[in-house]
């Protein structure tokens, strides 16, 4: 019997089938801003996701399971401040947390674990191209809006 998901696109229950060639579905969940250490929120997030995951490889699919950190964010940058350190060491020891504390839940580690700051460059390329395509617009103060109309 096939896994069945409620599809928000089709409006109704419909097969989990892989979308690429090689077989392989692909689950993204959204991480933690690693700017305190992780709380029981987290926790709950994580461990509900960890289970869906290991049931799908149970039921026979063949997964890569990502999770990303916003790892720069004005919290962050705010909280190293107070600790008189830099954003990036602080946003390294509670990412460093976040695994004690996954790991001692027995939560799997993800696949890969991409960052924000590692993709800086090509998140900015990608809201200039919604500037110049007038899907966003930028504010006075330099924000950049997604443009809904």
């Amino acid at each position: 019997m096939a896994v069945r998901i409620y599809s928000t696109l089709t409006g109704r229950e419909d097969e989990l089938v892989p979308l690429h060639p090689d077989g392989v579905l692909r689950m993204y969940v959204c991480g933690m801003t690693p700017k305190f250490h992780p709380h029981v929120g987290h926790a709950r997030l994580f461990v509900a996701m960890d289970a869906i995951r290991r049931y799908l490889i149970f039921r026979g699919y063949q997964l890569k399971y990502v999770q990303n950190f916003t790892d720069v964010d004005d919290k962050i940058i705010n909280r190293a401040a107070t600790q008189g350190r830099s954003s990036e060491a602080t946003a390294r020891e509670y990412m460093d947390s976040y695994f004690e504390v996954m790991d001692r839940l027995n939560v799997r580690r993800a696949d890969d674990y991409p960052t924000v700051t590692g993709y800086m460059e090509r998140i900015v390329e990608f809201i200039a191209g919604l500037v110049e395509t007038d899907h966003g617009y930028a504010t006075d103060n330099g924000d950049v809006y997604f443009s809904v109309a």
